[in-house]
């Protein structure tokens, strides 16, 4: 883990707030087999309910001593030896309600402490049946009332998507709308504040039609977005997505249409990475996968992007 530097010169703090997610999930195991590794490095509490991470197997095995911290807004009573964790109460039978209650707690605290805010893996669908949640971004910005921005950091290049967890047959609409245009504004603004991160080299927005539409014969939407990016200095483009990851270099930002565009590549070549949001008064981070039930119980878990969420 000695080049975790590399993905972004941002200044570290020292106190960090750790959601633990949802339960079902490799989340546990990647807390308990860091445990050691981050002890003396970063002071951080982990909010959970106490009664959900006694019950995992991996806890119990890993061995490791519980302290309960009673004020989270000082770290009163921290004990570098043990996991410190402050206890959520449950307040109802159904896990998508305790799982919001938990993550409105983090923001409070987020926001009071201006601590950054680590949110492991959480399974979307589980909320989806009952709530409007598309996913912890788009959350976090609703609870703040804030516009807020995927950005994945990587240590060979950056993306943002413009869209993120929506259906595909509508993210043609927003290139003929003003959305793209006060969108792209706002990022620009989020990537000023030095809180976040270091100035890109280049940003390059990618496509949205294959060869950038040919002319127009495959559709007029790279035109109008070659004509709104023109506009931008500091935006490069559009360029072909088939072709732009190519030439590579950690000091690149693509800006893509939507999701799988420039997640796919990005978590293809990115050997290290975090999930950062943009616009909110703290720094929020999350690990660069998902709940990964598949492997919950074979003890694979690879804890890089979680160690580097807790060592920005």
């Amino acid at each position: 883990m000695k080049n975790l530097n590399i993905l972004c010169m941002i200044k570290r703090k020292i106190k960090k707030l750790v959601f633990l997610g949802d339960p079902n999930s490799i989340n546990i195991e990647l807390i308990t087999k860091s445990f050691n590794f981050l002890k003396n490095k970063v002071y951080y509490i982990l909010i959970c309910n106490k009664k959900d991470l006694f019950k995992s197997q991996f806890f119990k095995n890993s061995k490791i001593k519980v302290n309960e911290i009673l004020g989270p807004l000082s770290f009163d009573s921290y004990n570098k030896k043990c996991l410190n964790i402050f206890n959520v109460e449950n307040i109802s039978n159904r896990k998508d309600l305790n799982l919001l209650n938990q993550i409105r707690i983090c923001n409070e605290l987020a926001n009071l402490t201006n601590h950054d805010l680590i949110t492991m893996p959480v399974n979307k669908a589980v909320f989806k049946k009952k709530n409007k949640f598309i996913g912890m971004t788009e959350y976090l910005g609703q609870l703040n009332k804030r516009t807020t921005v995927m950005l994945m950091c990587g240590d060979k290049f950056s993306i943002i998507p413009i869209t993120t967890h929506i259906n595909l047959n509508n993210i043609y609409k927003i290139i003929e709308t003003n959305y793209l245009s006060s969108i792209l504004k706002k990022i620009l603004t989020f990537l000023k504040d030095p809180n976040f991160i270091k100035s890109f080299k280049e940003i390059k927005f990618l496509c949205y039609n294959p060869h950038c539409g040919e002319e127009g014969s495959l559709g007029k939407e790279d035109i109008l977005i070659k004509k709104l990016i023109d506009k931008f200095k500091k935006i490069k483009g559009p360029y072909p997505a088939d072709s732009a990851f190519n030439k590579i270099d950690k000091g690149t930002l693509f800006i893509s249409t939507y999701h799988d565009q420039a997640l796919i590549p990005f978590k293809i070549l990115n050997k290290k990475s975090v999930n950062m949001t943009l616009g909110l008064n703290y720094r929020r981070l999350s690990p660069t996968h998902g709940t990964a039930t598949d492997i919950k119980k074979k003890y694979l878990a690879n804890n890089e992007s979680y160690l580097t969420c807790l060592l920005f």
